[in-house]
């Protein structure tokens, strides 16, 4: 059980709940958590007007909801959010953004008591993920629709995919030995104003996507020993120069990849001057990438732990101040490089499958099959890759800098986020097609090189990749080979 400080969460956490494990609050956050429920309470008997306590919402913020209809007000609130269209996010996904929601309530300014605590925690403890649609947020006021969706599932509405079972929400909340949640003031704002579903959905983006830029790194370095190419270009003195930390890394991994590379050593000598730019620019243009991942993975650490509700509660001095945490404009730029990153890493690997397959440029077999004609090779699989490519293109184009008004005006600008980090997932599995396809290609290609052989790291590589695709002796049915390299490049199998 990972035991969850939200002040001080790292990625490497939140990757471990995004893998699955299970944590919870430390004692300091509950303590938080209790201190800000008190300051709720204090406010509430003073009879102040405070926006999301005893006031309506957004254009309705001016109207005053009497004492003996706050229940009401809050019910209402997420019965009448809960209106997402679209497939169900993924369990892992909903898993993470409740733990999200977790640490953002455990900074103790949300003003949530702590049965709302436990409430989340039970659907954690037993792997009870409310059916939430993935459509419906524009990023600002929060991902308010998604998060309507979790809260309803604990009112009992809606409902829950309980340890793969689907259930209506007040079934599954039966069998787990839990009446449906009844909210107290501000809680139902607290919930459903924030960031958890567009952050969480994003580090999923990132996940993946840090795992198909490792397969893209093994697969471009075993393209260049199928080519017989150069490793001049990886020289670290010319990264140097030039000063960028992710082409200065990407350098680096491509010469420990190729290092001890018989196939390598026994071309010093040949008559090729250059090879294309796919090849001898990885670094400078998976090094761009890297760089760009690192930069989203840092705005999403911060993300993971913040208060992104509205209004915030200071318990020390029972202050509440409504300000915009709320609005995702950090998360959508971050989903946004994502994206863009990960679109170059499988352009710059189609690039290398269609050399490796185009005898004028690779100087082996056409479509890497031997009797062609009769045979078409990885031919149509690089035309797979072509088709992702450009899908990937099409996905890439940034919703971080579309805005749409909403609530009559009131909240009339915001930030897609949503949007954003579901087509980054999208490019992710799509951009791991893609590498897949160029893993095949390769240890086609390093195959036909024998009896040269590759690096020691490189013939992991290659033996991964024959795990789920045999040499290619004649056209055989391609599908299920693709889709098992691409699993392998999604589970991470290539990291570095």
């Amino acid at each position: 059980m990972l035991i969850l400080d939200p002040t001080t969460i790292d990625l490497a956490t939140v990757r471990r709940l995004w893998a699955g494990e299970p944590g919870r609050l430390d004692d300091e956050s509950l303590a938080r958590v209790d201190a800000a429920a008190a300051a709720v309470g204090r406010i509430v008997a003073g009879g102040a007007t405070v926006y999301g306590v005893n006031t309506g919402f957004g254009l309705l913020a001016q109207t005053r909801i009497p004492a003996d209809r706050l229940a009401d007000l809050q019910r209402n609130l997420i019965l009448s959010h809960s209106c997402g269209l679209g497939d169900a996010l993924p369990r892992h996904v909903v898993r993470l953004m409740i733990a999200l929601k977790l640490l953002g309530l455990g900074r103790g300014h949300s003003g949530v008591r702590r049965d709302v605590i436990d409430a989340l925690q039970a659907l954690l403890d037993a792997d009870a993920m409310p059916i939430i649609p993935a459509q419906g947020s524009v990023g600002a006021s929060g991902d308010l629709a998604p998060l309507a969706h979790m809260v309803a599932a604990l009112m009992g509405e809606g409902r829950i995919d309980l340890a793969g079972e689907i259930l209506a929400a007040r079934d599954a909340l039966q069998r787990l030995g839990r009446d449906p949640l009844s909210l107290g003031p501000k809680e139902g704002l607290a919930l459903i104003n924030g960031t958890q579903a567009s952050t969480a959905i994003a580090l999923d983006a990132l996940f993946i996507g840090q795992r198909v830029f490792d397969a893209g790194i093994a697969a471009g370095a075993l393209s260049v020993d199928a080519l017989m190419g150069s490793i001049a270009p990886f020289d670290p003195r010319i990264h140097a120069v030039r000063g960028q930390p992710g082409q200065i890394e990407v350098a680096r991994r491509l010469r420990a990849l190729l290092d001890g590379s018989e196939i390598n050593c026994s071309h010093h000598d040949c008559d090729r001057v250059q090879d294309p730019y796919s090849f001898r620019c990885q670094p400078q243009v998976m090094g761009a990438s890297l760089d760009l991942l690192g930069h989203a993975a840092r705005t999403l650490e911060i993300e993971a732990g913040a208060v992104t509700d509205n209004p915030i509660l200071f318990p020390d001095s029972d202050e509440v101040i409504s300000g915009g945490n709320f609005h995702a404009q950090p998360i959508a730029f971050a989903a946004d490089m994502i994206s863009m990153a990960l679109c170059e890493v499988g352009s710059i690997s189609e690039r290398r499958t269609s050399v490796l397959v185009d005898p004028k440029m690779s100087r082996l077999p056409a479509f890497l099959t031997d009797d062609g004609g009769v045979n078409s090779g990885l031919m149509i699989p690089q035309v797979t890759a072509a088709a992702l490519t450009s899908e990937n293109k099409s996905l890439a184009f940034p919703a971080s800098v579309d805005s749409i008004p909403t609530s009559a005006g009131q909240e009339d600008h915001v930030s897609m986020a949503p949007i954003a980090a579901r087509k980054a997932v999208q490019i992710a599995k799509n951009a791991a097609g893609i590498v897949a396809i160029e893993l095949i290609a390769a240890a086609q290609g390093v195959d036909y090189r024998a009896p040269l052989k590759t690096s020691a790291p490189l013939d992991k590589v290659h033996g991964l990749v024959r795990s789920r695709s045999p040499h290619l002796e004649s056209d055989r049915y391609w599908a299920d080979e693709i889709a098992g390299v691409q699993a392998l490049v999604l589970d991470g199998a290539f990291a570095g």
